[in-house]
């Protein structure tokens, strides 16, 4: 998926940004990678230009000055800019129809409407488009490329569109192979090789590779071959654009798409990188003004359309790049190149730089891209861009993947999960997700299975419901129940039709009464306050009912969990607490199956290792630390705790078993009159079986260390002993300073 990222941005051309000494040591890093990316840069700008059919020369100039100017003002640190291979097939019908001349000024007029895209803050809108467009957009130049391309490989000419050059490749194939196909050839099968070769080898650039062997190979060889023609030096400042003559609809179509291309790779290049790298994120407004100064410049000059090229961009990434100044460098390289090394790149042959395109389109066609295209359920929106770019043209294949997306986003609206599901003598209508007029039709057909004169529960879990469905429901619901029939309404999340009999639609959540989700709820409450069904509420079996709420709700999404834990248990914590019904260990502690090992009794009391009297708690604490190997033993108390009320003298008569089991909390009672008080946020509780609860869990820590297995965990460092208070009322969780003989908030955890 692609992320937006913020506003964070490297300011300023590096000389300014950084000390001398910073400047310096970074350029250690800086200028071997600009060596690496302009060794990348030559070839492919050369190649991409000879793809759109535009002068050979244009594709450097683009490099020089585009990647010059789009580095120095862009937002991006590493983002490298120049031709780029997704521009060749706008590029090449933009030159066939207005020139080469009035080819420059649409460029230049789509950087201007870059540079408005990123002063008007639009980068973040423009990612809004599906990846799955994108991806298929990529593909969908990919495969023109490689068709175009495949036929100069093989010694032809390339085809005016790509489905000509789809039906001319079977003849293409089993024809004449001249000196160009055996070039071609050996420039794709290097670079196919080139992964494979040891590392030393893969330090020089596979692109470079391939074109300096097969240029030595045509050159040893004396082979008669069409080479890259340059003229002699840089062409001069008086190059002036021409206004192009034409249709202004074809004219504006050219400008936007031009811009709208070299945007959204550049933004998908700055987010590849940012991706991988630590530091300040790129500044996406301020990369689209600096790609349109740049694709002005370069359009001025008589050079290609500029982007930030993900090859490059990742290039200099990996070769240890650290600021813009390598992107700045590897512009000064290849000026030099072409001053000094023209007569080089002379000898290089365009079968080689055919072979080259082929390669890099085949890499626009990303297999992973279409794998995760597939998993999101895209893949219609993915195959209906590509086709629509090969079969007519970009613009096309955006429009029909587009409109596929909406139809999908349509459908998946349409087609919510609306359902009915039996459930006894009772009936489930069960709806998910997001209920709009257009899931009207289906929703009406479900309704009308609901059996008559039933119990009906009318399940919600909706992410929003609009007028036509909400009066859909509504009005179903009192036909229903006028004829017979009892409706309950059970919503999850935003209680959209809480007041649906009253026709009055809870649209704001700020006026929705605040629900406790069923699974955190006691399911009485549910009963007494959510359900509506008579034989819901109440009743002598609430168990049941909830038993089944978690067979048909949340037992499929713990299923896997429980899963992994059927053939053991590894608990973390030992967790000693009262039997009180108001305290729910795995709530408060925001656990879950296989993390504590519970201990419940009545004032979460741990009898003495010397009282031989009691054998449950005893085990129970040896099994879980010298058995399960349990990191944390917890002590949990709670307010209005009903046997500190008793141990105050408070207890119920003529039970003796209990009374027997509170003789355990005695020395309790003594730490109490012996001990100054237990602090609760720095204050005593106000009651004062509330004080007797606080020193209760502190003596029964210690009563912990009187079992010989918890002694040897802790003086192995294995073990940790925490304290820990409930107060009810306020449902807030405390942990026990034992260095202050305090308890504090669990906002901010205590170390114990």
């Amino acid at each position: 998926m692609i992320d937006i990222v913020g506003d964070e941005h490297d300011t300023g051309p590096p000389g300014r940004r950084n000390p001398a000494s910073t400047l310096l040591k970074n350029l250690r890093h800086d200028i071997p990678a600009s060596v690496v990316v302009f060794l990348v840069a030559v070839p492919l700008s050369l190649g991409v230009a000879h793809a759109a059919g535009a002068p050979l020369l244009a594709g450097l100039v683009s490099a020089v000055v585009g990647g010059f100017v789009a580095s120095l003002f862009g937002g991006s640190a590493l983002q490298v800019s120049g031709p780029s291979a997704a521009l060749t097939v706008v590029l090449a019908e933009t030159i066939a129809t207005f020139g080469w001349a009035a080819t420059c000024a649409i460029t230049v007029a789509s950087g201007v409407v870059q540079i408005l895209f990123g002063v008007s803050r639009l980068a973040r809108a423009a990612l809004a488009i599906s990846p799955a467009i994108v991806h298929g957009l990529l593909a969908g130049i990919g495969l023109i490329i490689i068709l175009g391309q495949l036929h100069v490989v093989l010694g032809g000419a390339a085809q005016g569109s790509a489905i000509a050059n789809i039906l001319a490749l079977p003849g293409q194939i089993v024809g004449h192979h001249d000196q160009a196909a055996l070039v071609g050839v050996v420039t794709v099968g290097v670079l196919l090789a080139w992964t494979r070769m040891p590392r030393s080898m893969r330090r020089i650039p596979g692109p470079l590779a391939a074109v300096v062997l097969a240029t030595a190979l045509s050159v040893a060889a004396g082979m008669h071959l069409p080479r890259v023609d340059l003229p002699n030096g840089l062409p001069g400042l008086g190059f002036v654009p021409e206004a192009p003559s034409g249709s202004w609809a074809a004219i504006t179509a050219a400008v936007l798409t031009i811009a709208l291309i070299t945007s959204l790779e550049s933004l998908l290049s700055t987010l590849a990188v940012d991706k991988l790298r630590d530091g300040p994120r790129a500044d996406l407004n301020r990369e689209l003004v600096g790609q349109g100064l740049a694709n002005v410049a370069a359009g001025s000059l008589g050079g290609f359309p500029v982007t930030g090229v993900v090859v490059r961009t990742m290039t200099n990434f990996e070769a240890g790049a650290r600021t813009r100044m390598s992107a700045i460098l590897h512009s000064v390289w290849i000026l030099g190149c072409c001053l000094f090394l023209a007569g080089a790149l002379r000898l290089i042959p365009l079968a080689a730089l055919a072979g080259l395109l082929v390669y890099v389109g085949a890499k626009l066609v990303n297999v992973t891209s279409l794998r995760e295209v597939r998993r999101h359920g895209d893949l219609p929106v993915y195959l209906a861009t590509l086709v629509g770019a090969v079969a007519v043209n970009l613009l096309t294949g955006v429009a029909a993947g587009i409109a596929v997306a909406l139809l999908l986003m349509v459908r998946r609206m349409l087609f919510s999960g609306i359902h009915v599901e039996p459930d006894g003598a009772r009936t489930r209508v069960v709806i998910e997700g997001a209920l709009t007029f257009l899931s009207v039709p289906r929703l009406t057909t479900v309704l009308a299975e609901v059996p008559e004169q039933s119990e009906v529960t009318l399940e919600l879990f909706v992410d929003y419901l609009d007028h036509a469905a909400f009066d859909c429901l509504r009005g179903w619901q009192r036909a229903y129940e006028r004829a017979g029939g009892v409706v309950a309404v059970d919503e999850i999340g935003h209680p959209w039709f809480e007041r649906g009999k009253a026709g009055v639609p809870t649209v704001r959540r700020g006026v929705a009464s605040r629900v406790v989700p069923r699974w955190l709820a006691p399911w009485s409450e549910w009963q007494a306050e959510h359900l509506e069904l008579p034989s819901q509420r109440g009743g002598s079996v609430p168990l049941c009912r909830g038993a089944s709420e978690f067979q048909r709700r949340t037992a499929p999404l713990l299923r896997r969990t429980w899963d992994g834990l059927a053939n053991g248990q590894q608990p973390h914590t030992l967790f000693v607490t009262c039997g009180d019904a108001r305290i729910v260990p795995n709530l408060i502690t925001t656990s879950g199956p296989g993390d504590l090992f519970t201990v419940r009794n009545i004032g979460n009391l741990v009898p003495h290792a010397s009282v031989e009297a009691d054998f449950s708690v005893g085990a129970a604490i040896e099994y879980a630390v010298g058995i399960l190997r349990v990191r944390e033993v917890v002590v949990c108390g709670h307010s209005g705790c009903g046997a500190m009320k008793a141990l105050l003298g408070d207890a119920p008569t003529g039970l003796a078993r209990l009374g027997g089991w509170l003789r355990h909390g005695e020395e309790t009672l003594r730490r109490r009159e012996t001990e100054g008080p237990v602090l609760l946020d720095g204050a005593r509780p106000g009651r004062e079986a509330d004080q007797l609860a606080l020193h209760n869990v502190v003596q029964q820590l210690e009563n912990l260390c009187s079992y010989p297995v918890v002694d040897a965990a802790l003086a192995r460092g294995e073990l940790r002993l925490t304290g820990m208070y409930f107060d009810v009322g306020k449902a807030n969780v405390y942990l026990l300073d034992a260095t202050h003989r305090s308890f504090t908030s669990a906002t901010s955890p205590v170390k114990s």
